[in-house]
């Protein structure tokens, strides 16, 4: 693909990807959205947005969704784009010892990504469970207990070469108020209620 072609298909995904967070700030009042830098090195045309679940003024959970794109492909990817997706949520002490909390946090993107865009491949991932606790001067705060999913995954793309991706901002918004604890959007996605702030 010649560097013009790569260049105008990338724009042309970004704008299918701002399109898709346009779409989750009007069905989804409580995410905020922000532009992210995107990463240098993973791949030629990158780009990047984050969004954080409020409660109120209080920020419950965050996550960074980024867009990949390589005329040329890379190895594990099924086609020249590949969706990166970050989701971290505070979680109470017990739900966090449940040791069923990993495959219900990953059954948050999978499940998402069936009912928003089952045309994806090559799904890819992890799903910690962080224990933060203060030393020294911070020794007094409160231990906290969070969930961390990180994943990737190929969109298919449509017959022009440029994926649909709105259903995949979707599904990664989904995924990020599941995980804190916002009732789906579909039926059928299971929640786990975060750790509150204490006031």
């Amino acid at each position: 693909m010649e560097p013009d072609s790569a260049a105008a298909a990338f724009r042309h995904a970004v704008a299918g990807l701002e399109a898709g967070q346009e779409e989750q700030r009007l069905a989804r009042p409580e995410l905020s959205f922000e532009d992210e830098p995107p990463p240098r090195r993973l791949a030629p045309y990158a780009a990047a947005i984050a969004a954080t679940v409020l409660d109120g003024e209080n920020e419950i959970a965050w996550g960074k969704f980024v867009l990949l794109f390589d005329p040329a492909g890379q190895d594990g990817w099924a086609g020249q784009y590949r969706i990166i997706a970050y989701v971290r949520a505070e979680l109470d002490p017990e739900i966090a010892a449940d040791p069923l909390v990993a495959r219900v946090g990953w059954s948050w993107l999978t499940e998402a990504l069936e009912a928003r865009a089952p045309d994806y491949a090559q799904t890819s991932g992890t799903v910690t469970r962080v224990v933060t606790e203060g030393f020294g001067a911070k020794q007094d705060e409160a231990a906290s207990t969070g969930f961390e999913l990180r994943a990737s995954w190929s969109p298919a793309a449509r017959a022009h070469g440029t994926p649909s991706l709105s259903g995949h901002v979707a599904a990664w918004c989904d995924a990020l108020c599941s995980a804190a604890g916002l009732p789906p959007a579909e039926p059928g996605v299971a929640t786990l209620r975060p750790r509150r702030q204490q006031p």
